[in-house]
């Protein structure tokens, strides 16, 4: 199953790691850390609670204008 893996660096270091498929989210020190973690949550939230497919979600950016 092929999922989505969106990382954000945090503010204390490392990456913010979220799977919009489930909303599972996880933290680690390095991206590879970052994901392997997020595999293993995203994994046991599976068991529990099975992903009925719609398909991937859109990942995209957008501007706002800065605050003088």
């Amino acid at each position: 199953m092929e999922l989505t893996a969106v990382l954000t660096p945090a503010h204390e270091g490392g990456y913010i790691a979220l799977n919009p498929e489930t909303g599972t989210t996880t933290q680690g020190e390095t991206v590879e850390e970052a994901v392997s973690n997020l595999r293993e949550a995203t994994a046991l939230y599976l068991q529990e609670f099975p992903l009925v497919s719609i398909g991937h979600p859109v990942v995209t950016t957008f501007s706002i204008p800065a605050h003088a």
